[in-house]
């Protein structure tokens, strides 16, 4: 059975919020006088959830172009489909970044069948293998992303986990992990599966001598991770070459800032300024 239509449009009038106690808490914490920022917006049907969600995920794309990360035809970003849980949605193999719309992206289930979307385009196979198995593994993820970004990857050959240099990084704090058993391109479910199975229940993998890998509730919260995740290894990599002593956040603050700022709401609400300079910028396009 094929997916729901995809609508054109999104009508405002069907949008509302729900938004988890502890979530509230930590956003109304982050505005003055505890005025939080509108949450994860919230549709009548599957069709415009799905549409809003290929929107973000063509407009997540957009930013990681201007962010740089597009390497040749590598990289990915995958959403799970709202509708049925067994299928994905994954962008076409050989497209920019700075070129992908929502209707190019294409739906495939956990088998590797094309379901729906832009049937006429071909998927990464690496990235098939490595988002099909963290979606089996992880049905509490809905966003996967992964690119061979510059940082990621210089950061990765150390095969190490990122220190708590500063308030930023410790959005991973005891949340992310290092995959150290490099098996080549991910062509075979084998390194697929240990992937997902060294990602565990976490939000964020160095994969050595590969790159980078976030996952969120939203698209918006695992693009923002991963530009995060990017810049903290940026940053990394600067305090290493410096050669001085360094004064970790302690566990204590460290704990208490991942709590307070790793929240799916939060993490979506972090993106939207990007998302929104994007739209600014080509007005919009990437929702077609």
């Amino acid at each position: 059975m094929a997916p729901s239509a995809v609508v054109d449009l999104l009508p405002t009038s069907s949008i509302s919020a729900s938004t988890k106690s502890q979530d509230v808490n930590a956003m109304a914490a982050m505005a003055h006088r505890g005025k939080a920022l509108p949450s994860i917006p919230k549709f009548a049907s599957h069709a415009e959830t799905r549409q809003w969600q290929l929107e973000h995920m063509a407009g997540a794309f957009r930013v990681f172009a201007s962010e740089g990360y597009a390497e040749g035809i590598s990289g990915h970003i995958s959403v799970r489909d709202p509708e049925y849980e067994d299928r994905f949605w994954i962008n076409p193999l050989g497209v920019h970044f700075g070129m992908l719309k929502a209707s190019d992206m294409i739906c495939v289930d956990l088998d590797g069948e094309v379901t729906g979307g832009n049937i006429d385009g071909s998927i990464n196979a690496a990235g098939f293998q490595i988002h099909s198995a963290v979606h089996r593994a992880r049905p509490d993820v809905h966003a996967i992303c992964h690119t061979h970004s510059v940082y990621g990857r210089a950061w990765s050959a150390f095969s190490k986990p990122l220190e708590m240099l500063n308030q930023d990084v410790c959005y991973f704090y005891n949340a992310h992990s290092v995959y150290s058993d490099y098996g080549g391109i991910a062509n075979e479910a084998s390194e697929g599966q240990k992937i997902a199975a060294s990602l565990g229940t976490g939000k964020a993998a160095i994969l050595l001598n590969h790159g980078l890998l976030t996952v969120g509730q939203t698209v918006d919260e695992a693009a923002f991770l991963f530009c995060l995740m990017e810049r903290s290894c940026k940053v990394q990599l600067a305090v290493e070459a410096a050669g001085l002593e360094k004064h970790l956040v302690p566990d204590e603050e460290a704990a208490y800032n991942f709590k307070m700022a790793s929240t799916p709401e939060t993490l979506y609400c972090e993106f939207q300024p990007h998302l929104s300079y994007e739209e600014y910028k080509c007005q919009g396009n990437y929702k077609a």
